[in-house]
């Protein structure tokens, strides 16, 4: 009882800890491809360094359009407000990013009702704050993304490839497997048969001697037969004489 004891603290404090954990993060590129008259997801995503330090972050999205030189704001998210000065968006962004926290990772928004005149180039910029136990230490991270308008999706060269090869490899694994399950199948039959094979000649082997050797009697019981030549001889009496002449001779 007192082992089973020693192994439950353990589990329980790495329980603990688990549960005091958050999810990781990971920054992953936005997509480039927006379907006009569909909505699309401007990701943006800045993840902190020191996972364990308290911070705030503050995001502000600026839009190039295309044959133009200067950004122009467009949406910011501060506090968990969020503004859109830029009338060209107005009631078509909304914030799909970090939800009921300050300390802001994933700044991405999503542009409701794509038109052809958001081709062109966004910018995401992050303000962080972070804060130690003396001091504030400030920083700011720039994504830039790229948005090409188009009337349909295509799939690119390489998807299709990487597709075909996917189902090229799961048929393949396939094959193998009942290529290697038959091989395995026969295998054993065959080490069946052959361990079947050897029994059967140990038995017939084991047969002929207990038939070729003699029989292991105990000495005891091993009585010699007695011919006529070990009976005593007795002398035969002449016939016709009487007991006292017999003893007269």
């Amino acid at each position: 009882m007192f082992a089973v004891q020693l192994l439950l603290v353990p589990l329980a404090l790495w329980a603990l800890q688990a549960s005091l954990c958050h999810g990781a993060c990971v920054e992953v590129d936005s997509d480039t491809d927006a379907v006009v008259n569909e909505g699309f997801k401007l990701g943006c995503i800045s993840c902190k360094m020191r996972g364990e330090v308290p911070a705030e972050a503050t995001v502000e999205w600026s839009f190039m359009p295309k044959g133009e030189s200067e950004f122009t704001k467009i949406y910011s998210y501060e506090d968990l407000m969020s503004d859109i000065p830029d009338e060209r968006f107005y009631e078509r962004l909304d914030w799909n990013g970090s939800k009921k926290t300050k300390d802001l990772q994933d700044g991405s928004i999503y542009i409701l009702n794509v038109t052809w005149n958001d081709t062109g180039t966004y910018r995401c910029i992050f303000n962080r704050t972070l804060t130690f136990t003396s001091y504030e230490f400030h920083t700011n991270a720039t994504k830039i993304v790229q948005l090409n308008v188009v009337p349909r999706l295509t799939r690119g060269i390489a998807s299709i490839l990487s597709e075909v090869m996917m189902y090229v490899t799961i048929i393949g694994l396939q094959v193998w497997l009942v290529v290697e399950m038959i091989y395995c199948y026969r295998k054993i039959s065959a080490q069946g048969e052959e361990a079947l094979r050897e029994s059967a000649l140990k038995n017939g082997s084991k047969r002929r001697i207990a038939l070729d050797s003699p029989s292991p009697l105990h000495p005891f019981f091993q009585t010699s037969i007695m011919t006529p030549s070990h009976y005593p001889i007795q002398e035969e009496q002449p016939r016709g004489l009487s007991r006292e002449q017999m003893d007269e001779k």
